[in-house]
């Protein structure tokens, strides 16, 4: 867990905004009881999580595919060869919107905006560092990879049985 406490704080607010701000019947589906909150997040999150993603083409059609995601510091990071259709579309139209879904226990989703992390940033450094350790390699020796951090305006957390998911995965609920 790479979150600050004011990351957590950060992400809680937006959790409870967009939760508060959704349409009625996503609320009938996310109830209090199954709604995940920042700290369920960021210890559920952990590793490689395989993320869809929807961009849109110059003429407004969507497009979605799937990549590798990380959630580092309250929000997703993730990329993509710098000559591929997804960055050539975020690159013009930087909206995404992303889902990680685990079956019917887990699913969070999220709207924002995809912003290049450059590695020689202090955040894009210590998220292609955390992406190296992960994979082996750094994503700079895959070829023209562009790093992504999605900036969202809207996230919310879902599990079918809150209780039984964190006691499951050995997390205090």
């Amino acid at each position: 867990m790479l979150e600050t406490p004011a990351e957590l704080d950060e992400l809680q607010r937006l959790l409870d905004a967009s939760h508060a701000g959704a349409t009625g019947h996503l609320r009938s589906i996310v109830t209090e009881e199954r709604r995940l909150t920042a700290r369920d997040l960021v210890a559920l999150l952990t590793g490689m999580k395989v993320l869809t993603a929807a961009t849109v083409t110059a003429h407004g059609e969507p497009r979605i595919s799937a990549l590798d995601g990380h959630f580092l510091h309250g929000t997703w990071t993730f990329s993509t060869a710098t000559d591929s259709a997804k960055a050539r579309q975020l690159a013009a139209r930087p909206a995404v919107s992303v889902a990680h879904v685990d079956g019917e226990e887990l699913a969070v989703f999220a709207h924002g905006r995809a912003e290049v992390l450059p590695p020689t940033e202090p955040l894009g450094a210590e998220t292609f560092a955390h992406w190296t350790a992960h994979y082996g390699s750094s994503p700079l020796e895959w070829g023209d990879v562009t790093m992504y951090r999605l900036r969202p305006h809207f996230v919310v957390g879902y599990a079918a049985d809150r209780a039984r998911l964190l006691a499951a995965r050995g997390l205090p609920g």
